[in-house]
């Protein structure tokens, strides 16, 4: 293979991949599974009440740097709650090491969270969102311990740790 047909091909895959991630992109108008949330508000009123760093994670479905949440080591009894509307949504007794360098849990509060499909990254993945406010959490993935199997790899700046 010629060195000018590895660089066109090379050059088309990457094209074609660039492609299809943006246009599979969340747009920032998606919520998660397009629903009404309990609580609503506008983004500015959103932007005013966050950090920064809450509102490009909660908002913005941003994603914090492995490594950076002090509640990562976090182990004692307490509920963890959405950092934007306070609402309990995982408890200490489902957290577990998963050695990602985020928060993670092998399963939420019934009923304190949504689902939705990402496409970004080149990957498809399930995207967590708080059930009240619609806040970007993190993902579940199929990896996790017993009994669900289930990783639940929160973005430690999206939740707050309140002591038992």
């Amino acid at each position: 293979m010629k060195k000018r047909d590895f660089v066109i091909g090379g050059s088309a895959i990457l094209g074609a991949a660039w492609i299809y991630s943006n246009w599979t992109r969340r747009t920032p108008e998606m919520t998660a599974s397009k629903k009404e949330f309990a609580i609503q508000k506008s983004e500015k009123e959103w932007e005013q009440q966050l950090t920064k760093d809450q509102f490009y994670v909660l908002r913005k479905h941003g994603t914090e740097r492995a490594g950076t949440s002090h509640l990562d080591k976090i182990y004692d009894p307490g509920t963890y709650v959405c950092a934007a509307c306070k609402t309990p949504v995982f408890t200490s007794e489902t957290k577990f090491d998963s050695g990602t360098g985020w928060p993670s849990f092998y399963a939420p509060i019934e009923g304190a969270i949504e689902t939705s499909v990402d496409r970004s990254l080149f990957m498809t993945r399930t995207e967590v969102h708080c059930s009240k406010c619609g806040g970007h959490l993190g993902h579940v993935f199929n990896d996790g311990p017993a009994p669900t199997h289930q990783r639940y790899c929160m973005n430690g700046v999206s939740l707050e740790f309140e002591e038992a």
